[in-house]
C-alpha cells in the first residue's frame, strides 16, 4: 500500500514538472513569436517610410518648375556704367586730366601729371636761360664786356684765355640752343595735352568693346597652291604662313 502510494507521488510530481515546463516553454515561443511580429512590423513601416520619400522626391523632379515672372522682373541687375565719348573729349580738353578722371582711370592721371609737370619745368628753365644769354649777347655785340650779365655767365680765366670774337660766338650759339630746347618744350607740353585728349576719348569709346574669349587671332604654317604656275607638279604649291581671325 505505502509503495503504491509513492509511487502515485512521484507519477503526479512529474506531470507537474512537465506541465510548468511545457508552459514555460509556450511562454518562451509565444514572446519570440511577438518579438519576430514587432521586428517584421518596424522593418515594413522602415521600407514604407523609405519608399514614401522616394516618391516624394521623384514627384519633386518631375513636377514643372514654376518661375514668378515678376519676382524676376523686380530683381534688377546693377547697371554698368558706359562713358560718353563726347563728354570725356570736351573735359579733356577744358581742363588737363578730366577725361581720364570721367572715364574713372585714376591710375593714369600720375602719368600725365608728371609729363605736365616735366615740360613746364623743361620750358621755364629753357626759357630763363635764352633771356640771360640773349642779353649778354646783345652786351657783347655792344663791347660791353663789363656787363654783369656776361660776367655771371662767363668766368673771368676764360675770358682772359680766348678772344672776344669767339666769346660772343659762343654766347650766340648757347642763345640759340636754349631758344631751341625751349621750343621743344612747348612742342612737349603740346603733345601730352594732345594725348591726354585722344586717351580720354580713345578710352571712353572702347569701354563697351566686345574682348570675349571669341575674339582670337591664329598664325600657322600652310601649304598655298599657285595657280598661275606655269610649271606643272609640286611646283604649283609652296610653304607660306597663314593668318585666321576670329570674330
Amino acid at each position: 500500500m505505502t509503495y503504491k502510494l509513492t509511487w502515485l507521488l512521484l507519477t503526479m510530481l512529474l506531470l507537474a514538472i512537465s506541465s510548468v515546463a511545457d508552459a514555460q516553454n509556450e511562454s518562451r515561443a509565444s514572446r519570440r513569436r511577438r518579438h519576430m511580429q514587432q521586428n517584421d512590423s518596424v522593418a515594413v513601416t522602415t521600407s514604407d517610410s523609405i519608399e514614401a520619400a522616394n516618391q516624394e522626391q521623384l514627384t519633386q523632379l518631375q513636377s514643372p518648375v514654376v518661375i514668378d515672372v515678376k519676382e524676376a522682373d523686380s530683381v534688377k541687375l546693377p547697371k554698368q556704367w558706359i562713358p560718353n565719348p563726347t563728354k570725356a573729349t570736351w573735359m579733356a580738353l577744358v581742363f588737363p586730366g578730366g577725361g581720364q578722371i570721367y572715364n574713372k582711370k585714376y591710375w593714369k592721371l600720375p602719368i600725365f601729371y608728371a609729363g605736365f609737370a616735366g615740360c613746364a619745368y623743361a620750358l621755364t628753365w629753357n626759357n630763363r636761360m635764352y633771356k640771360d644769354y640773349a642779353a649778354a649777347y646783345k652786351d657783347a655785340v655792344n663791347n660791353n664786356w663789363t656787363a654783369k650779365s656776361i660776367t655771371e655767365l662767363i668766368p673771368a680765366r676764360y675770358m682772359a684765355r680766348v678772344s672776344k670774337t669767339q666769346i660772343t660766338e659762343l654766347l650766340k650759339k648757347r642763345k640759340d640752343s636754349y631758344r631751341r630746347y625751349r621750343d621743344i618744350s612747348v612742342f612737349a607740353f603740346i603733345a601730352v595735352y594732345a594725348l591726354s585728349v585722344v586717351d580720354a576719348y580713345v578710352d571712353a569709346e572702347l569701354s563697351n568693346f566686345d574682348i570675349s574669349p571669341d575674339l582670337s587671332m591664329r598664325v600657322e604654317p600652310t601649304v598655298i597652291d599657285n595657280q598661275w604656275s606655269s610649271k606643272g607638279g609640286l611646283s604649283n604649291q609652296s610653304v607660306g604662313v597663314q593668318c585666321s581671325l576670329r570674330f
